[in-house]
């Protein structure tokens, strides 16, 4: 349980409010809820100025409201001796930062103490018009609207850089524009310490240490060159929840940190009170020379992490490339193996066609022989016997294109289809059509005058007719 004490000296560092039975009161009115009573004197008092003495520079551990048993355990913070901070040990102090801690405070944007800290440190309606619930003006008076939407984070960054630029110049730290996680993993990328500045505009020292102390130009360019640096308003969501993360119990409030393993940070130093120039270069010097090897260390071993995914992947895709020339071969071997068997069966197959037409060339020409030979033995029958000589008995003679002579006496009455059939039934011709022509004078004697007998032909006597193939 949070100590009673401890939540009202924290209302009165916060608030500057002297009299502790009025905040006492205040607390009382809002359940002893320490966040929503700041968040509604804020809102309350927006309008009118605030007192110089807001944060005493002798309140003690003024985050511990805000901290878990285990939060106080880890979170260490080095003592102060006459007003300077000693400087960290070889052993840097880890603190648990749970990012459900910190990045808690980005969804208190749409409750009453994110609203009521916009509201006191005049960002509200620039947040709105990032986020695009409302419209917004630049410092020139013009409207705008974002091409993205910023996270409350963000817009509370951005807007506490632009007003630190506008009330001290632009020789300061880059502060980056990003929530303080970002900020965290920006520094971890870059293997550098995150430098954390926590701002109160209305405690008295705050001026002074801006313009002559941060705003300093060797200062600014040592942070710069050697750190990331993320500030925030200590009236914002997010600077407010870094100061009790921090335990913030004097301004101006100065940090390093760095990223460390299982989601946690260490606190390397923090600057509490007002410091000179060569105070704040000492400090940090020191903190980045005995952080420099593990900071070395860091960067190495993320080299070689690379080189080893580097290594891998070219290993991989080694291996990748090896495996489709290896499948490439095979699909090649594939291919020609098919394409030799299509061969193959490709002219299995022209021979089995072949043979089968050769056997059926072979079947045909011996039945149409067969045919051929039962006509002619059939076209004999038809002619009878030769008969003897006589008045009635003509003796024709047949000359075929080879030279050959074949000569056969008939009845006169027989007809000229009787002289086709006899030089059929001879298979002295392979022509299948042909005619029987006389030659002087040249009569062809074709399939109109078949009926004709030999004698009505003009063929008796005796004729001598020529086979002429058509």
């Amino acid at each position: 349980m949070v100590d009673v004490a401890d939540k009202l000296a924290y209302f009165q560092a916060i608030t500057g409010l002297e009299d502790p039975d009025l905040c006492s009161e205040i607390l009382a009115a809002h359940g002893w809820d320490l966040e929503l009573a700041i968040s509604s004197f804020t809102v309350t008092n927006s309008d009118r100025p605030e007192s110089s003495a807001t944060v005493a520079a002798d309140v003690a551990e003024v985050g511990r409201s805000e901290q878990s048993s285990e939060e106080l355990r880890l979170l260490q913070i080095s003592e102060t001796m006459g007003g300077v901070v000693a400087p960290p040990g070889l052993a840097w102090k880890l603190i648990t930062l749970p990012i459900s801690v910190i990045s808690g405070s980005l969804g208190l944007i749409s409750g009453a103490i994110g609203l009521g800290m916009w509201a006191a440190g005049g960002v509200l309606s620039y947040s709105l018009s990032m986020i695009g619930l409302g419209s917004g003006s630049g410092r020139n008076g013009d409207s705008s609207s974002p091409l993205v939407s910023v996270s409350a984070a963000g817009a509370e960054a951005m807007d506490f850089v632009a007003s630190f630029e506008k009330d001290y110049g632009a020789t300061r730290p880059n502060f980056v524009t990003e929530g303080f996680m970002d900020g965290l993993q920006l520094s971890r990328n870059a293997f550098k310490l995150l430098f954390v500045y926590l701002h109160s505009p209305d405690h008295p020292d705050t001026p002074l240490f801006c313009e002559r102390t941060l705003c300093s130009e060797p200062l600014a360019a040592f942070i710069n060159e050697n750190f990331v640096s993320w500030g925030g308003n200590i009236r914002a969501s997010e600077g407010f929840k870094m100061s009790n993360s921090l335990k913030a119990s004097r301004f101006p409030f100065c940090a390093v940190v760095m990223a460390a393993t299982n989601q946690r940070i260490a606190l390397l130093q923090q600057v509490e009170g007002p410091k000179s120039p060569e105070e704040m270069l000492t400090i940090l010097q020191k903190v980045l020379e005995e952080s420099a090897p593990v900071l070395v260390a860091a960067r190495l071993d993320a080299e070689e992490r690379r080189n080893s995914t580097r290594l891998r992947e070219e290993q991989d895709a080694a291996y990748r490339e090896a495996l489709e020339a290896d499948q490439a071969r095979e699909r090649q071997r594939k291919e020609e193996q098919e394409r030799l068997e299509r061969e193959a069966a490709e002219a299995e197959r022209k021979r089995k066609e072949e043979e089968e037409a050769r056997e059926r060339a072979a079947r045909e020409a011996a039945e149409k022989e067969a045919a051929l030979a039962r006509m002619r033995q059939e076209k004999a029958l038809s002619l009878g016997s030769e008969p003897e000589k006589g008045p009635n008995v003509t003796q024709v003679l047949v000359r075929f294109p080879t030279g050959e002579r074949k000569d056969r006496r008939f009845h006169s009455t027989a007809t000229i289809q009787s002289l086709y059939d006899y030089v059929d039934s001879l298979g002295c011709l392979d022509a299948e059509s042909y005619s029987l022509v006389s030659n002087f004078p040249r009569v062809v004697y074709g399939p109109e005058k078949l009926s004709l007998s030999l004698k009505e032909a003009g063929l008796h006597p005796q004729a001598s007719l020529f086979v002429e193939p058509n």
